[in-house]
């Protein structure tokens, strides 16, 4: 598993749906309950996080190898989990064969265990409608697409309950407080003259842990599910600490996930300034998340409330930044003029020439390219179209991703 510019992934997330139920899969890293090492009691830890914020679990055994100890005390931990549990059993690759042999698992006292292929892709969707029967009923909530979900990220202590207390004490009709996707996390609805909005937020851990460092994976564990949720997420820094390298992880995070984000630079009121501060403070931030140079800045005090109204103008704004469509005659006229007035470059006295662009998707806005020649499209002409794309067309505040494709000369 490689390192990203964010967060170490200690669990591989995806978005997926079935039946016309979205979930989200966190993948872990195994479970060894009794070992001492180092790195596999915190892969142990890893997956008890990940279990406490679970609808349902999927226990993967191997039925080729039958029941072992580590099965066995596995099974005892997730029942005392008291979650509905899905027991598969993978490796089944002999599928009519194998398939005899997942019975024996019946004696872990889980119920009906499923055999599967993984590799052949055999016995999926018999889990998938499992899992989907051992969901919790359907809420209101995830019918309402009209409301926009706000993810506060950040690091401890860097102001977002505050914020949140801020914003909740200037907008008294706030609908209902329902448990959110962790525990500790709740998720606030609540409506202002600006629209209909859903808080996530991600800080106070109330967990009591011994061990500090379990203490950081679950606020870590917690603002990565937050960001998968979010349309914006608020990239909350401390002005009177500036950028972190825990700050640039988190942010690295939220630009990765191709959200809309907003720099809000809190504890504005505690900075002494002098002319110019505003503007050498922002330049300072930019280079520091050099990769967030497309996001707004905000300063603010969540304390005072000082401009704390006005970052629902801004969320809106990033919202539809986040969500625009260009049609692909007005993207073809800009990648054209982009063209004429910087030459695609040239290897070995072959040409990158871009035949067209077409928009593929939104959230982030993603477009394909079509060239002659993957290999001479370099990065730095990318990142020059992207630039013209933005100039043209603004897209502040959201990643914008180019895909490329070959295509034939005619």
């Amino acid at each position: 598993m490689q390192d990203t510019p964010g967060v170490t992934r200690d669990r591989i997330y995806a978005e997926t749906n079935w039946r016309g139920r979205r979930f989200t899969l966190i993948d872990t890293g195994g479970i060894e309950p009794d070992s001492e090492d180092i790195i596999l009691s915190q892969m142990r830890q890893q997956a008890n996080l990940a279990i406490s914020v679970a609808d349902v679990i999927i226990f993967l055994t191997d039925v080729k190898q039958g029941i072992t100890a580590a099965d066995k005390e596995i099974s005892i931990m997730l029942k005392k989990s008291g979650k509905p549990i899905v027991l598969v059993c993978n490796k089944a690759d002999n599928f009519d064969k194998d398939k005899q042999e997942a019975y024996e698992f019946y004696n872990l006292g889980m119920g009906e265990p499923y055999p599967i292929s993984a590799a052949n892709a055999i016995g999926i969707g018999d889990v998938l409608d499992k899992i989907y029967e051992s969901f919790p009923e359907k809420t209101e909530k995830e019918d309402d697409e009209d409301k926009i979900k706000v993810a506060i990220i950040g690091k401890p202590n860097v102001g977002k309950s505050s914020l949140v207390n801020q914003i909740l004490g200037e907008n008294r009709a706030i609908v209902s407080d329902i448990a959110g996707t962790t525990r500790d996390a709740i998720d606030t609805e609540f409506e202002n003259e600006k629209g209909k909005y859903v808080l996530i937020d991600t800080a106070g851990i109330r967990k009591k842990s011994k061990v500090k460092e379990s203490i950081e994976k679950f606020s870590i564990m917690r603002t990565l599910l937050a960001i998968e949720r979010a349309d914006v997420c608020l990239m909350m820094i401390d002005a009177t600490e500036g950028v972190t390298d825990q700050d640039a992880k988190i942010a690295g995070e939220a630009h990765e996930a191709g959200k809309g984000v907003i720099i809000v630079v809190n504890k504005w009121d505690m900075l002494e300034k002098e002319t110019g501060t505003l503007e050498k403070y922002k330049k300072e931030v930019y280079e520091k998340l050099k990769y967030l140079s497309y996001a707004p800045m905000i300063f603010i005090s969540a304390k005072t409330g000082q401009r704390v109204h006005k970052l629902f103008e801004l969320i809106n704004y990033v919202v539809e930044q986040n969500a625009m469509r260009i049609s692909t005659s007005v993207l073809n006229q800009v990648i054209n003029e982009a063209i004429a007035i910087v030459q695609p470059p040239t290897d070995k006295g072959k040409r990158l020439k871009i035949y067209y662009g077409t928009q593929a998707s939104t959230k982030p806005p993603t477009f394909v390219i079509f060239v002659n020649d993957k290999e001479l499209f370099h990065f730095s002409y990318e990142r020059y179209l992207v630039n013209q794309i933005r100039k043209e067309f603004g897209l502040e505040g959201t990643p914008v991703r180019i895909m490329v494709r070959e295509k034939e000369d005619k």
